[in-house]
């Protein structure tokens, strides 16, 4: 059953997905094998990705696939103890209302078993660092479609350090963001998009595939 629900989610048929996980959890499948099975199956939609045998459509009927079986599946993991090891903090910085993006690499995150807080677009500086400071993520995503908003990525940066340091991990990403800007602000890490995200963040707060 489990491997059925792998393939759905690869396939990012969001009906079976459902079905599956609803049919695993009615034969009493140990919730931490259905979540694996998700993880399992967002892991190889991002490896995908990144050969081009997919494209960003195709992931994100994945994700969402993923999204509505978690869904249904959180309820239960919770009553078992189960909760992601990680917790990850994401948002479109101030001035930038864009969010396809970022919704993206927040659908990838949760399939790749972090807990996401989204604290949407528009973010003020002060916000992310208030988040920060309230939920104690592992890792915080700053978002920018705009060049006229990438310098607030720095502002936030700041505010975020002067609250806790260096004791969070921060990454950037957004059409205009490159590697050179990351280093400039003094952020952690840059993706070039949603798959690249997941692999990034495990790699920099050490997170372990599934």
């Amino acid at each position: 059953m489990v491997q059925s629900l792998e393939e759905a989610v690869k396939q990012g048929i969001r009906i079976a997905a459902v079905k599956c996980t609803q049919e695993a959890m009615s034969i009493d499948t140990p919730p931490q094998e259905i979540l694996d099975a998700l993880v399992r199956g967002m892991d190889d939609v991002g490896r995908r990705f990144k050969i081009n045998e997919i494209f960003v459509p195709e992931m994100l009927i994945a994700a969402r696939a993923m999204k509505e079986s978690i869904a249904i599946l959180e309820p239960v993991l919770v009553e078992a103890g189960i909760k992601p090891e990680f917790t990850a903090l994401i948002g479109t910085v101030q001035g930038d209302l864009h969010d396809i993006g970022k919704n993206l690499v927040g659908m990838m995150w949760k399939g790749a078993n972090f807990q996401v807080i989204d604290l949407g677009s528009n973010v003020p500086p002060a916000k992310f660092a208030e988040a920060v400071l309230a939920h104690k993520p592992d890792v915080v995503g700053l978002s920018a479609l705009l060049t006229t908003t990438m310098p607030l990525m720095k502002d936030t940066v700041e505010a975020i350090r002067e609250k806790v340091g260096d004791t969070v991990k921060i990454v950037i990403g957004g059409a205009p963001v490159t590697q050179d800007y990351a280093d400039e602000i003094g952020a952690d890490g840059y993706a070039t998009d949603a798959a690249s995200a997941v692999d990034l963040v495990r790699d920099l707060i050490g997170a372990q595939t599934g």
